[in-house]
Parts: C-alpha cells; sequence; structure tokens
C-alpha cells in the first residue's frame, strides 16, 4: 500500500496538478486576506484573527479538491490499467486507502503554508499576541478533516466514471451538497420540527463546531464516518466490476 500512496504522491508532484492547486490556493487566500479589500481581509476586520481564511479556504477546496481527485480511477480506467491495477496483490481497500492518503497529504501540504498567517496576526495584536490560538488551531483541525471527506467524495466520484470531467462535476455538486446543502434543506419550513437533525448531517455544522477550539467527540465521530462512508462507497463501485461479468 504504502507503495502506490509514493506513486499517488509522486504523481502529483510532478505534473502540474500538484503544483497548481497548492498555488492557487494560497493566492486565492492570500489576497483576500491581505491585498483586497473587504469582510475577509485582516486589516480591515479590525481583529487579530484568521477567520477569513477558515470562512475562504473551504470554498476553495470545494473546486480544487475535486481537481486532484477526478483522474485518481477515472484515468485508470480509461487508460485500461484499473484491471492491472486491481490484480495486484492488495485489496481494494488498500488502494483506495493509498490513493485517499495521498490526496489528503497534497491538501496538508496547501494548508501548511499558511501557518506563517497566524505569526503575522500574532504581531498585528493589541496587545502583541492577543489572538485565540485554540479557535485557530481548532480550525485547522476542522479544515483538515474537512478536506479529508472532500478528498473521500472525489474519489468516489472519480470510481463511478472513465471520464475526469464527469468526475470532477458530480465531485463537486456532491461536495458542495455535503457542505452547505443540508442548511438549505433545514429551511423549509415542514422540516422546521427537525431543522437541527438536518443540519447535523452537513459538514459546515461540525466545521463551524470545531471552529471554537473545543474538539467534541461527536464532530470527530461524524468526520470519521462521513469518510469511512466514502471510501465504502467506493470499495462498493469497483467491486461491481465483477457484478457486470
Amino acid at each position: 500500500m504504502f507503495v502506490l500512496f509514493r506513486k499517488e504522491i509522486g504523481s502529483f508532484l510532478s505534473s502540474l496538478i500538484g503544483y497548481m492547486t497548492i498555488i492557487v490556493f494560497l493566492i486565492v487566500n492570500g489576497l483576500f486576506l491581505w491585498v483586497i479589500g473587504g469582510e475577509f481581509n485582516v486589516l480591515d476586520y479590525g481583529v487579530a484573527g484568521l477567520d477569513g481564511l477558515f470562512v475562504l479556504a473551504p470554498w476553495v477546496f470545494l473546486f480544487l479538491i475535486p481537481a486532484i481527485t477526478m483522474k485518481m480511477f477515472a484515468e485508470e480506467k480509461k487508460n485500461g490499467t484499473i484491471e492491472l491495477l486491481l490484480t495486484k496483490p492488495l485489496s481494494d481497500i488498500s488502494i483506495i486507502t493509498a490513493k485517499f492518503f495521498a490526496g489528503l497529504v497534497l491538501v496538508v501540504i496547501s494548508v501548511l503554508p499558511t501557518l506563517i498567517y497566524i505569526v503575522a496576526v500574532y504581531q498585528l495584536g493589541l496587545p502583541k499576541g492577543n489572538l485565540d490560538l485554540g479557535g485557530i488551531m481548532g480550525s485547522y483541525l476542522g479544515l483538515v478533516f474537512l478536506g479529508a471527506i472532500f478528498v473521500s467524495i472525489g474519489i468516489f466520484c472519480s470510481s463511478l466514471t472513465n471520464n475526469q470531467i464527469v468526475a470532477f462535476v458530480f465531485s463537486l455538486v456532491l461536495s458542495f451538497f455535503m457542505y452547505i446543502g443540508f442548511d438549505f434543506l433545514s429551511d423549509i419550513p415542514f422540516l422546521s420540527d427537525i431543522d437541527l437533525l438536518i443540519k447535523s448531517f452537513g459538514i459546515s455544522y461540525h466545521y463551524s463546531s470545531i471552529s471554537r477550539g473545543v474538539i467534541d467527540t461527536r464532530d470527530v465521530i461524524y468526520y470519521l464516518s462521513a469518510v469511512s462512508f466514502f471510501i465504502l462507497l467506493t470499495k462498493l463501485s469497483l467491486e461491481s466490476r465483477n457484478w457486470q461479468k
């Protein structure tokens, strides 16, 4: 499994996709946080914090992560190498897990350079160092968890087709729904009695919760369950090749 994981990481970093993902993520967030005026701009906000980053980053990931994952299985199917891959002495879960962690590592690499923003807002605080480190660390953890769910969704969508564009669009739509779709459903009048329950199925509900700096086991269980669910769906998708024979 580690060999496949290393191969996937190498594939990302030997192509423009991996570097473009990191660069676009940093440029978009950097521009909104430090250059473009508005509610996300740290200097305009008037409070030493990184709230703008943690509001923007999920939306940037919403487009970038499907671009990372769209080829993971779709390209294998298109090139006819999927059967060769699946006949290797690895279980389907091992193959899926290797690709999942490769995608997640790229997400983490994208996020790591933003840690320098903590130093910046630390210096900008009045008095210096007046910032909520607990909330910031919780938000970073939530961002990694959110990225993990988006990666698992992207891998699942990639396993359904041999067309990378279809995989990208499907992953984008499904990730968008998982992130904020349940919030829209909870606003439907006849569902008002269970609106909180419906919201709890959405990523944004748990992302907002963990961003407060309190690591609630319910949030962690949600993230792990969601990732496991989509990995299981991917396994079932790959196994369907046997049902068609």
